[in-house]
């Protein structure tokens, strides 16, 4: 009991000790201070001081990599930090090439299989073919050792004038075929398909805006030009075309708009607006013009309708498109990854900025377009909802509205076939393509001997909903399928598809195209359009 004073007071004591010890190690802190470099910011002093003074060791690297991509969040869903590898491969559509073998592939029971030989590239000229199946690359089998996508890619891209072996077996050949392949630079087109649906109207599908584009929009419509000699109309198809470079849709709008009419005008917080103005030298302006969009066309596709629509030039058929409103730029770093800033925001000529709106939140920024469809916009045009205070109004005295993309001159509402839980499975497992490959390999040769018109034809006779469940149930996958209360919309699209699968693998994505597109319903709605007209 004596010592029971002690024992109370020497933790106290220690106590104490130690939070005089905190508050003078803070205060000799502060008086020495870590102060801030010039030019140099809060967050680079942080790193430096985990990097230098942290317990463990920290790949400041790898932590800076996972920090910047939420950073970049709180500006905008179109500004953000863009790795070296992941740049290269979202350029490559933009610059028009990449570098490589030349071949789109698919993985089909464990074996990469060419599907398609891509015009101009390096496999063409050693005469690779469709239905090639590739065995061995360098010597080593790549064949049923759970090759995916990703490693296929780096096995057969690489730097242009270097050289990769292959081996493949051929139907009809016995031994695996040996091919030294020198990649090189290969074309990516950016106009998928351009065909004339009938004498006086031609087509032109474009994925995106590369430096290609206009010279491939140009050789399309010299093309149908040639071929037709009667050329009135001409369907522009944006669906989902996701945009890409500013001076290239600038290039395409001049082709159809009058000399002095604006195409579109940007501005920075600390710029003045910048205008741009088609010359009047185009070669579509005497052509009656419908452009499709859909709630998947963004960026330089609703700068492109934006004029259209502002300066009273051809109608815009679909639905309401994306709402990208900004222009971004790029900015390498060192270490060859880039930093992709929204610089500017683009204006329609009547004055509307199409971005659609933002609350820092990216999850609810992407979760808008399933607004869209869950609200019923998708299926009527009555349930989308323009503030008035973003009212413009057009050359011609059109009603437009800013702050969430373009809206079309004449709605078509989706397909709700697409939509349905049955269609959603059975597209999303791959199985109509497989069946659809599988079909091409048997009958190729027969295919093609005849033309795609033809092949199209004997196709709607040979394949069917009932040899689709018969492959199905052969290699047990019955539970891919429709389900069996599936409406007979949905079954006649599962066959169309599978048809037009069979046309691309053989004959090319025109053709595709030029199939599927004959039961599309904005398809008709744009035809109507130029039939009214007359």
């Amino acid at each position: 009991m004596k010592n029971k004073p002690l024992t109370i007071l020497l933790p106290l004591l220690l106590a104490t000790t130690f939070a005089v010890g905190m508050l003078v190690n803070s205060f000799l802190t502060q008086r020495n201070g870590v102060k801030l470099p010039p030019r140099q910011s809060k967050y680079d002093v942080i790193m430096r001081l985990i990097s230098d003074e942290y317990v463990e060791d920290v790949n400041i690297d790898s932590l800076t990599e996972e920090l910047l991509p939420s950073l970049f969040e709180k500006l905008d869903p179109h500004s953000f930090y863009i790795s070296a590898d992941e740049y290269r491969d979202m350029i490559d559509p933009i610059m028009g090439s990449f570098e490589g073998i030349g071949v789109q592939f698919n993985i089909q029971n464990d074996t990469v299989v060419v599907v398609q030989v891509i015009h101009g590239g390096p496999s063409e000229k050693l005469n690779i073919l469709a239905g090639d199946r590739i065995v061995t690359v360098n010597d080593s089998v790549i064949a049923g050792n759970g090759i995916t996508n990703e490693k296929t890619v780096k096995l057969l891209k690489g730097p242009r004038g270097t050289t990769v072996k292959v081996g493949i077996r051929r139907v009809g050949v016995k031994d695996l075929i040996p091919f030294e392949i020198i990649r090189d630079a290969v074309p990516i087109t950016s106009v998928d398909a351009a065909y004339l649906i009938d004498d006086s109207t031609g087509y032109v599908a474009i994925n995106c805006f590369s430096q290609n584009t206009i010279d491939e929009f140009l050789s399309a419509v010299s093309k149908l030009n040639t071929k037709s000699q009667n050329m009135k109309n001409i369907i522009v198809d944006l669906r989902d075309n996701g945009g890409g470079l500013l001076l290239a849709v600038i290039h395409l709008a001049n082709e159809f708009l009058q000399a002095g009419d604006t195409i579109v005008y940007t501005q920075g917080k600390n710029t003045l607006p910048e205008y741009y103005v088609a010359e009047g030298d185009g070669s579509c302006e005497n052509l009656n013009l419908v452009v499709l969009i859909n709630e998947f066309s963004a960026s330089a596709s609703e700068i492109f309708a934006g004029a259209m629509q502002d300066n009273g030039r051809g109608t815009i058929v679909g639905r309401r498109s994306y709402g990208k409103g900004v222009v971004n730029e790029d900015f390498p770093l060192s270490d060859s990854s880039v930093v992709r800033l929204s610089i500017k925001k683009f204006y329609t000529p009547s004055g509307r900025c199409i971005q659609k709106p933002y609350n820092g939140s990216l999850s609810d920024y992407n979760q808008e377009l399933l607004d869209r469809y869950a609200h019923g916009e998708l299926n009527s045009a009555d349930s989308v909802d323009f503030p008035d205070s973003l009212k413009f109004v057009t050359k011609t005295g059109k009603i437009v509205y800013g702050g969430g993309g373009i809206m079309p001159d004449v709605f078509v509402p989706i397909d709700s076939t697409s939509y349905s839980p049955s269609y959603q499975k059975i597209m999303n497992s791959g199985f109509v393509y497989e069946y659809s490959f599988a079909f091409t390999e048997k009958h190729r040769a027969a295919l093609q001997a005849m033309e795609f018109h033809d092949a199209y034809k004997w196709l709607s006779e040979k394949i069917t909903m009932q040899g689709i469940v018969q492959y199905a149930e052969s290699h047990s996958k019955t539970s891919l399928l429709l389900d069996k209360n599936a409406s007979l919309s949905e079954k006649q699209r599962v066959e169309m598809l599978a048809r037009c699968y069979v046309i691309r693998n053989v004959f090319g994505d025109s053709a595709f195209f030029e199939m599927y597109n004959a039961e599309d319903e904005i398809i008709n709605k744009a035809l109507d359009v130029f039939q009214n007209k007359r």
